[in-house]
């Protein structure tokens, strides 16, 4: 159930991610007009950095779900099947961990704590915590760089359902049951 939950949210990333990346072309390619007729729309510049950072984080945690990152296999190559299946285990383990720094790096910077405690205000709680990330605006879209920055925490929020299937998955094919991810997004695999 949980690698299909997790399935699903790969589904959404990358679909996402892929309207994000027509988004990217439409803009660049308004760009190289407003700026070839001598008329910069600079607002253009920033969309197309936002849009591009919420394509890779959405398209990274993606990956984790796949486990279709880049990576240098020499090692697990020359594996046996065995060792191999533990070495999997592992970095299962240190995606984990990966997720779970990101989730407390996430309460340390948006602090959703100390937001609820000053009812909200952002006044009040950049008062008391010293805490900017609610009040600064982007250069030249003018909206709250919190709302460009909360990629992150949907990003942690993927990243910690797919790293947790996979060692889930990993868990029970050490156990010698079946692999809960065999066949279960057979349409999404590459």
């Amino acid at each position: 159930m949980l690698y299909r939950i997790s399935a699903f949210w790969a589904r959404c990333e990358i679909a996402l991610a892929a309207a994000l990346a027509a988004t990217i072309t439409g803009l660049i390619l308004l760009n190289v007009v407003t700026r070839s007729a001598h008329m910069a729309i600079y607002w253009i510049d920033e969309t197309a950095i936002t849009a591009m950072v919420w394509m890779t984080f959405l398209a990274g945690s993606a990956a984790v779900h796949r486990r279709s990152g880049v990576a240098v296999t020499l090692v697990y190559d020359m594996l046996s099947s065995r060792v191999a299946r533990w070495w999997r285990l592992g970095l299962d383990v240190v995606t984990v961990v990966f997720a779970v720094a990101m989730i407390r790096f996430c309460l340390l910077w948006f602090d959703p704590l100390a937001l609820y405690a000053a009812g909200f205000d952002t006044l009040a709680f950049q008062g008391e915590t010293f805490n900017f990330i609610y009040a600064e605006p982007t250069v030249t879209l003018g909206i709250r760089k919190a709302w460009v920055w909360s990629i992150m925490i949907v990003f942690t929020f993927g990243l910690t359902l797919h790293a947790a299937s996979n060692l889930v998955a990993s868990l029970c094919v050490l156990a010698g049951g079946d692999d809960p991810q065999a066949d279960a997004d057979a349409g999404t695999r590459a």
